[in-house]
């Protein structure tokens, strides 16, 4: 199928084309819902299966002259041509209706394929912000219990309930331009040293009014939905290397871990940027560490994979977190080069007292040694837990235990007066 550029560049045509003839053309966003879950429970494969599935049924409904695409892992987006909103408006409620009756058969199981759809029409508005609609729109019918669709118009009274998003990531484009996002970090300690070994990197982004600081979950959703987590990832990335490369200068060997979103990874400007300012600052580049999580969403596995093989190559290491939350987890080591395994906090928060827990911790620790990877711990929060977590032979653990959120700048600069960053 299509991908997220083409149909970005035919809406930017179609756009043009309203303009100046008048005639309205519409755009549906079309989300599965819950398809994480099958992706968990049965298996990639699984997944990959249904989703052409439902691009068949897709095609089969549309006209000769519809664009369907895939915008992202199990997201598509249709262009209707002249195109009124209410007839829009029937065509997405009708490919509502075929999708619900489509069932899949996974695993000797029978499955039903839902999905919300968000409708809008291009009068008036830029190629961005039809898409950007129709996306907020889309999210709306999520919100109101999926399996339906959701319309936006620009001339509708009010605001559409995703406008806060809106606002949300013109925000987030003012803090880009302004070099306003802050960074603070969170130790990581080397239980075999009982030294502080790196630094995970956490983004925030300041309220324009108040000052106040937001966390990633306030504003990452709305980076991801505009097209700004790529530049969010790229600005932290620069800033990384400047860090360690300014404490290379010294003498201080400072190893960052810096979060990358699933819509970065795969993203060969990206990857450009990575490297090119790796080599302009002449850092090692083992001192950068980048995590994916194992829930991000990657549109393209083989991109992604390429992503992270070239990085890895270049001497950057990568860390695979939230390791056990899902079958993900194992798809993605199975397939990119990880060298630190961040055990879900799940499996640490009652480690103490769940035996189940360390069973599974335990297994972790084995997995990771046969493949001669590291562990992290995540959410270590008292003494007890880690004493458990040395016994177990986790290599590295992380949480309040051993350090909070704090300042960037702050951390570090205690962290030279105490002796602790050498």
């Amino acid at each position: 199928m299509f991908n997220r550029r083409h149909f970005e560049a035919e809406l930017a045509k179609e756009a043009e084309r309203v303009a100046r003839f008048g005639a309205p053309g519409a755009v549906l966003v079309i989300d599965l819902d819950n398809f994480k879950d099958i992706n968990d429970t049965f298996g990639h494969k699984a997944g990959d299966d249904v989703l052409k599935g439902v691009a068949v049924l897709l095609r089969q409904r549309l006209r000769q002259t519809d664009l369907l695409t895939r915008i992202g892992g199990d997201e598509f987006a249709v262009l209707l041509p002249q195109t009124e909103a209410a007839q829009a408006r029937a065509v997405a409620d009708e490919l509502v209706k075929a999708l619900g009756r489509q069932r899949a058969v996974l695993a000797d199981q029978s499955i039903r394929v839902t999905a919300s759809i968000g409708v809008t029409v291009l009068d008036g508005m830029t190629e961005v912000e039809v898409l950007a609609y129709a996306d907020l729109a889309m999210y709306e019918a999520k919100e109101c219990g999926r399996n339906r669709v959701a319309l936006y118009q620009p001339s509708q009274r009010g605001k559409p309930r995703g406008s806060s998003r809106l606002a949300e990531a013109e925000r987030i484009r003012r803090a880009l331009e302004n070099d306003r996002l802050v960074l603070h970090c969170q130790p990581i300690l080397d239980l075999g040293t009982n030294l502080i070994c790196q630094y995970e990197l956490l983004l925030r982004l300041p309220d324009e009014e108040t000052g106040e600081l937001l966390s990633p979950g306030a504003f990452l959703y709305g980076a991801e939905r505009f097209g700004l987590i790529q530049a969010i990832d790229g600005w932290v990335v620069q800033k990384a290397v400047a860090l360690i490369a300014e404490h290379a200068v010294a003498g201080r060997r400072l190893v960052l871990s810096v979060n990358l979103s699933g819509k970065s990874i795969g993203d060969r400007r990206l990857a450009s940027l990575i490297e090119a300012s790796i080599s302009d600052a002449g850092i090692d580049p083992r001192q950068l560490v980048f995590e994916l999580t194992e829930t991000a969403a990657i549109a393209n596995i083989d991109e992604a994979m390429a992503f992270a093989g070239q990085l890895h190559d270049r001497g950057c290491r990568f860390a695979l977190d939230d390791f056990g939350a899902g079958f993900g987890s194992f798809y993605y080591l199975k397939n990119f080069p990880f060298d630190y395994l961040k055990i879900d906090g799940e499996f640490i928060r009652g480690l103490a007292q769940s035996p189940v827990d360390q069973l599974v911790v335990q297994a972790i620790v084995s997995t990771a040694k046969g493949m001669n990877k590291l562990t992290i711990a995540e959410f270590v929060a008292d003494e007890p837990t880690l004493g458990l977590l040395r016994k177990l032979g986790v290599d590295c653990a992380q949480g309040f235990q051993i350090g909070r959120p704090e300042p960037l700048d702050e951390v570090l600069r205690s962290a030279v007066l105490s002796g602790a960053l050498v």
